[in-house]
Order: structure tokens, then C-alpha cells, then sequence
């Protein structure tokens, strides 16, 4: 059976404060739009969703050292296809799993809250897994895989596979660690550890930095988000 050369990129529905308040966590936009436009490229079909059908931009990615030429373009028209299709999405629960040979979980820190525990992304994730697809994230979109199993065995997606996401280093350095225990929510590092996945990582918590095991690919931040996306569509186009 030949997988439908459409891709879903999950978007969280969450959102928090910040930096001590100063500033609010949600989708972070280039960990969502790089992936669109590489797979819009390719030649896929390519839908927005998140958990409630709702999201809100992340503070940080909207500043110039994030944001800036094309992209920073395409955010500020409402009209262009992402704002479109970001502004218009569905309901994860709303779609048709067996619609989609790629699923991709786009983040944030806001992913961290809402991720684990989001059944609607996670039981799409779950069928393209199980169809034969490719199933991906960047940065903290791993925090789907809380509850994304192989729908044959029961087993997390993860499990005994080599996976990367924002290194808890990354959050120390940048002062954000106590306000995430605070949330009660599980860092990328400590959720590949219970899952029974290896985490890798580059030297430097901001290099491009991906990994490809089997159909699984996972980026490491918002600098590996286009990376990602690329591996995605050879993975894809080799099965």
C-alpha cells in the first residue's frame, strides 16, 4: 500500500508564562513553518492541528534573532497559506488519521504542557506509525511521544530507538529549568530515559542537529527544524 503524500505538523494548543512572567510560551512559529515549507516543496499535502484547534505565538520566536526575511514575511500576511492554515486549523481530533504518510510535532516550551497528554495528535501519530509512515518532532515536540505507541504491540514509538529534543542543559542556560519543574512537566531528556529511547545531542545546545532511526526522525532546536524536515522527506521517499 503506498503511503498518501500528506503530512500533518502538530501545533500546541498551550500556552504560559515565561521568563519570570516576562514573556509567554506557545507554538515557536520557524519550528512550524520551516517544516511546511520544506515538505510543501516536496510535493506534499501539508495540514495544521493542534489539540483544540487553537494556538498562540510564541514571545521569543517572534524576536528578529528567530524571525527575520521570508519568514518574518509570511508571519506578518495574514493571507499567506501557513497564516492561513494556522489561523483556520482544525481539531487533531477532527481529521482522518489514515490520511497522512507523515506526522510532524512542531513545539515550543508551551509542548511540554500540553503534548502528553493530547490523545487527538497522539492517535494520528500513533496510526501513521502503524501504517508504515515517518513519524517526527524538533526541539520539544517530543513530548508526544509520552503516549504515542505502535499500535501492533502497545509499545511507545520510542522505545529502545535513538531520539533528540531540546538538551536540559539548553534550559539551564537559559534560566528557564525551575520554571518547568514548576509546571510539573517532564523535560525532553528525563521523558527518553522513562520511555526506554537513547538521547543524543550535538557538542552545542544550538547546532543543526538531527537523528534518523528507521522511520523515526527527531531535531534537536528551532536552528534543526528545516534539517529535520528534509531528512523526513528521504526517509519518506525511500519506503
Amino acid at each position: 500500500m503506498s503511503l498518501p503524500r500528506r503530512a500533518l505538523i502538530a501545533i500546541t494548543s498551550a500556552q504560559a508564562p515565561l521568563f519570570n512572567g516576562r514573556e509567554t510560551t506557545g507554538l515557536f512559529i520557524t519550528e512550524a513553518l520551516h517544516p511546511y515549507l520544506v515538505l510543501t516543496k516536496a510535493g506534499f499535502t501539508v495540514d495544521l492541528a493542534s489539540e483544540t484547534g487553537t494556538y498562540t505565538p510564541d514571545h521569543l520566536s517572534q524576536q528578529p534573532d528567530f524571525l527575520h526575511g521570508e519568514d518574518l514575511a509570511i508571519w506578518n500576511n495574514p493571507n499567506s497559506e501557513f497564516r492561513q492554515k494556522l489561523d483556520n486549523m482544525p481539531k487533531a481530533s477532527e481529521l482522518d488519521a489514515s490520511g497522512y504518510g507523515v506526522f510532524f510535532a512542531s513545539a515550543g516550551h508551551a509542548a511540554l504542557i500540553d503534548y502528553p497528554t493530547a490523545t487527538g495528535l497522539q492517535n494520528i501519530a500513533s496510526q501513521v506509525w502503524t501504517s508504515g509512515g515517518v513519524v517526527a518532532s524538533v526541539c520539544h515536540g517530543p513530548a508526544i511521544f509520552a503516549n504515542v505507541v505502535d499500535l501492533n504491540t502497545k509499545e511507545a514509538v520510542v522505545k529502545g530507538r535513538t531520539i533528540t529534543g531540546f538538551a536540559t542543559e539548553a534550559e539551564h542556560t537559559l534560566g528557564v529549568a525551575k520554571e518547568l519543574e514548576s509546571w510539573g512537566s517532564e523535560l525532553v531528556e528525563d521523558m527518553a530515559e522513562r520511555l526506554g529511547a537513547k538521547y543524543a545531542r550535538a557538542p552545542g545546545v544550538w547546532d543543526d542537529y538531527h537523528v534518523i532511526d528507521g522511520r523515526l526522525v527527531t531535531g534537536q532546536n528551532p536552528a534543526s527544524a528545516t534539517s529535520t524536515a528534509k531528512a523526513v522527506v528521504e526517509v519518506f521517499d525511500k519506503l
